[in-house]
């Protein structure tokens, strides 16, 4: 499939799909007149990639885990689990700061509708 085709189908723009080839996430074959060519397999890996990124890896983390993907073997694997685990620490440490600060909103929130509540009252009054 051509890149705009596979830029539709992962509902990404086409320039994220240059920008992964460009990372070295994604290949293609060119044709004759050098048009991108993808297999039909990489819909799905520009949505894996689109997940990491949504969670907060870098690119070249991405290219660090995607040999364990591409290549599965035993140090593929072992380096892939060490780097998991470092950005599964770092997606928790981001998890419960959030959470945090949900809570902190949630307080003040809390606060604003009290205080909407008393004014509501004391003009009623």
């Amino acid at each position: 499939m051509r890149i705009g085709e596979l830029a539709a189908r992962a509902q990404v723009s086409v320039r994220s799909v240059r920008y992964y080839e460009e990372q070295g996430l994604l290949t293609s074959t060119r044709s004759a007149s050098g048009q991108r060519h993808y297999p039909d397999a990489a819909v799905e890996r520009v949505v894996f990639i689109q997940l990491l990124y949504a969670g907060g890896l870098s690119s070249r983390t991405i290219v660090e885990l995607l040999p364990c993907v591409d290549a599965p073997s035993e140090a593929n694997s072992d380096f892939a689990l060490e780097r998991m685990e470092l950005e599964r620490d770092r997606l928790s440490a981001r998890i419960a700061d959030l959470l945090r600060t949900r809570d902190a909103l949630d307080g003040l929130m809390a606060t604003a509708r009290t205080y909407r509540e008393e004014v509501g009252t004391a003009a009623a009054g």
